[in-house]
């Protein structure tokens, strides 16, 4: 078709969405809508294809024709002009129960033509706890109000009954009120653009504009695809899981196999799901999968259908990443970032210098809610500190700041709205010293946040991550600090968690302050080739100690922080010295132990200097590290490792060869 027809009508419809996109910005009520800006919006047609998109949270966004999907199927021969359609089930195309998507159905000429589609976070649905996020929850009827397709308004006409249904079982209802109606809002701006386009251009014009450019965005993905090796790679990765109080982690296996212009991600053989919060729905697992092949191959191409067709994604019903009745749902966003980080580091061995090392990988939900009996009104506190994102072949991680997956959604609510609204001090919002991975690129570092209660009381809960197995670097780079979340009340008192990151309605006082510590993200290189001047300047600019410049990157500063060349170069020389490097072997016995969960093994002699239950990462030929436990073997010689074929694979090391090995948290040495 003719080319400028085709601009035209394409930019006029991602014009559509961005101005949906500020409907809903200037007249949501709840912070994390007007503020944040927790939502998403898109363009969808007849077929239940995402036609365009704008600026909104991949995370959202890419999962949306899942949700669309379902409301196909149940009410496709029903739609009539007017009409208004509610979902927000993770077992039918959902993510988490707070993430409410609409569809409002436009018809032109009796005909279905094409429709908006706002996909929201509600900052409560119900559920066990304020906010409804819950660390703790076994089902998910502690999770908040399952709302399946339902039609909410119609031709015209509120469903009253769904209406006082759904007000009746959230938080702060009018709150929740404001935010549907402005969800309505855009979908109403939006029929009223199509219109217009439509009187502009025809009806055909523009089904042939949106058909030609959801090809063409196919051909380039395709394009870029083609030009990997054909071959199959594998990657593995961890979610926290406690079983009986103790760390039993769940495991990511991705199979991800290049053949031509197409790729093919298997997830089938990772943990069955749990009654616990580490599950999620398989539109999450297939937008983590889109979200990292297309952020790395083709990052500034549009995001429509097209760019789908591409890829195939395989899951197992009843697994972590294809969640079904009862278990819980609302790991959404770990479940996504472990799918990325799974992928990446699988492309990595394809496309080393297109990947960086992993990104702090959770979205980091703390809540705070209850009523403040000073005021008699109830307040819900939602925060989710950004981390680092990983070094990469050209630059440093950025820091504090939002990964792929969350697109434009404001990583630093404002302050004075926060404080204005909810009754809570924000005493401090700063860079954590040292959180950043090691590398010649270091990775960006995390974010330290204190907020105090000024309420009478209230209930604390966080579903987090990465607060055991931190971020990976690549090429020998570092990982990342892990998540850390604790109390301190008024007297001193420091009040840690036993099950890190799965805490659900802890009770705070009046006078505590939450510290919430995001994660760093890994690093990019050998830490010791990293530029003397640059680890100088981080401690300058206070990202790391001086002792950090020591310890980790080798780098001696006289007291005006200036480098010390040969002071530096003998350190550097000591600390390569003291690496461990183990030769693999393969081992007959177990490669997992888990209860609920599954965590790799990787043996090792009684004399090997490192205790059983250390948790260690390996790093082979390829560039992404291999995390495993330790096991005793008195078989094994004192400078060997042993690992099933599936983990040399893995590491990309063949039996014989050295690996550079590096503790990271638990017994340590022996």
């Amino acid at each position: 078709m003719n080319p400028i027809d085709l601009e035209v009508v394409t930019e006029g419809l991602i014009s559509i969405v961005r101005e949906m996109r500020q409907t809903i910005f200037r007249t949501a009520h709840s912070p994390v809508i007007a503020d944040a800006q927790d939502f998403s919006c898109a363009l969808f047609d007849p077929q239940g294809q995402m036609v365009a998109q704008g600026r909104d949270m991949p995370g959202h966004v890419i999962a949306m024709p899942a949700s669309v999907a379902e409301i196909f199927a149940d009410f496709a021969d029903e739609m009539r002009p007017g009409d208004l359609y509610i979902v927000n089930d993770p077992y039918r195309g959902g993510s988490h129960l707070n993430d409410v998507t609409l569809i409002s159905p436009v018809f032109v000429d009796d005909k279905l033509f094409l429709f908006p589609c706002v996909r929201m976070h509600w900052a409560d649905i119900g559920g066990m706890t304020p906010g409804s996020v819950s660390g703790q929850a076994t089902e998910i009827l502690q999770e908040g109000l399952r709302i399946p397709p339902i039609r909410l308004i119609e031709e015209g006409r509120p469903n009253r009954a769904a209406f006082d249904i759904v007000f009746a079982n959230v938080r702060m209802a009018d709150e929740r009120r404001g935010d549907l109606e402005s969800s309505i809002a855009a979908c109403h701006t939006a029929e009223r653009r199509l219109r217009e386009l439509v009187a502009r251009h025809g009806t055909d014009l523009v089904l042939e504009a949106v058909a030609a450019n959801m090809d063409r965005t196919e051909q380039r993905l395709r394009d870029m695809i083609r030009a990997l090796p054909d071959g199959t790679y594998h990657y593995e990765d961890y979610l926290d899981l406690y079983t009986d109080g103790r760390y039993d982690a769940a495991i990511v296996r991705c199979q991800l196999t290049v053949d031509g212009d197409e790729i093919e991600a298997d997830f089938r053989d990772s943990s069955a799901q749990v009654a616990a919060v580490v599950n999620s729905s398989r539109a999450m697992t297939v937008a983590g999968v889109f979200i990292a092949v297309k952020s790395a191959l083709d990052p500034g191409g549009l995001v429509n259908h097209g760019a789908f067709r591409p890829l195939r994604v395989h899951t197992e019903p009843g697994t972590v990443v294809h969640v079904s009745y009862p278990a819980p749902a609302n790991a959404h966003s770990e479940v996504r970032k472990r799918v990325i980080s799974a992928v990446m580091a699988a492309l990595s061995q394809v496309a080393p210098d297109l990947i960086a090392a992993d990104q702090f990988g959770t979205t980091f939900q703390n809540l705070i809610g209850g009523v403040d009996e000073h005021t008699g009104r109830p307040y819900l506190y939602y925060d989710y500190p950004a981390g680092g994102n990983g070094g990469f072949l050209e630059s440093d991680g950025p820091s504090a700041m939002n990964p792929v997956d969350l697109g434009d959604i404001s990583t630093i609510q404002s302050v004075e709205r926060l404080e204005t609204e909810i009754p809570i001090l924000i005493e401090a919002c700063e860079l954590r010293t040292g959180s950043g991975g090691d590398g010649a690129r270091r990775g960006g570092l995390g974010s330290r946040r204190e907020t105090r209660l000024l309420a009478s009381g209230g209930a604390y809960s966080v579903q987090t991550d990465r607060t055991t197995v931190p971020p990976y670097g690549l090429r020998q780079g570092g990982p990342g600090a892990p998540t850390v979340t604790h109390i301190r009340r008024p007297g001193g008192e420091r009040v840690d968690f036993a099950t890190p990151g799965k805490v659900a309605g802890f009770p705070m006082r009046e006078g505590d302050v939450l510290v919430m510590e995001s994660a760093g993200g890994g690093g990019w290189g050998d830490p010791l080739e990293r530029l003397p001047e640059e680890v100088a300047e981080d401690v300058a600019q206070e990202y790391l100690t001086a002792e950090d410049a020591r310890q980790r990157y080798g780098v001696e500063l006289d007291p005006a922080g200036q480098v010390d060349p040969a002071a530096t170069a003998a350190t550097r020389q000591r600390l390569r010295e003291a690496r461990r490097w183990l030769r693999t072997t393969v081992t007959p016995n177990p490669a997992y132990t888990g209860h609920r969960g599954r965590r790799r093994l990787a043996y090792v002699a009684p004399g090997s200097g490192l205790a059983e239950d250390t948790l260690v990462e390996l790093h082979g030929g390829h560039p992404a590290p291999l995390r495993a436990w330790v096991r005793h073997d008195a078989a094994l010689a004192a400078d060997e490792i042993a690992l099933d074929d599936d983990g040399l694979r893995i590491l990309g090391t063949a039996p014989h060869d050295r690996s550079y090995v590096r503790v990271l948290a638990g017994g340590g040495e022996a």
